[in-house]
């Protein structure tokens, strides 16, 4: 029976490519010479220490910048509030989100359902398979969810006949 799954994944060396990229223009931008702003990543959340809001807020630009030429999708950065870090400086914590979690699984399988198309959604841990006797019913199901937006980035694959 053919199927496929959804699912939400980040390319990890992707990221790690751009973190690189956007510790380098920090470092070289003139507005951040003799400033202590600073970008840190340790293989599950970036952090981003700034003088203050306005730096803050360019190295945000600079490093979604870089994760979307980078072919990382925006929305699976969670970027936490400000807070300050001692010595007048600002810390933000950004977390990239991987996996679907289980409320978006059942808005996507109630969205399925919705639908009416011949398929049925299952959720499997932090995926959601999808099945049907028909590679064109799979296929209208991919199409709908592209073009209904979710709370993170969507992909296909897995996918079987």
């Amino acid at each position: 029976m053919p199927s496929f799954d959804i699912v939400s994944e980040v390319n990890w060396q992707e990221v790690d490519n751009a973190v690189n990229q956007a510790q380098k223009e920090v470092l070289g931008r003139y507005d951040f010479k003799g400033s202590k702003s600073e970008m840190e990543w340790d293989k599950k959340v970036i952090t981003l220490l700034g003088d203050d809001e306005y730096k803050m807020n360019a190295m945000k630009d600079i490093l979604q910048s870089k994760m979307h030429r980078r072919g990382i999708d925006i929305n699976s950065l969670k970027f936490s509030d400000p807070e300050p870090a001692g010595g007048r400086m600002i810390r933000q914590k950004v977390e990239i989100l991987q996996g679907i979690d289980k409320e978006t699984s059942k808005e996507i399988t109630q969205f399925i359902k919705d639908s009416k198309l011949k398929v049925q959604a299952q959720i499997m841990d932090d995926k959601v398979r999808v099945t049907s006797k028909s590679i064109d019913e799979l296929q209208s199901t991919m199409t709908a969810i592209r073009a209904h937006h979710f709370k993170v980035p969507l992909q296909f694959n897995n996918m079987r006949s």
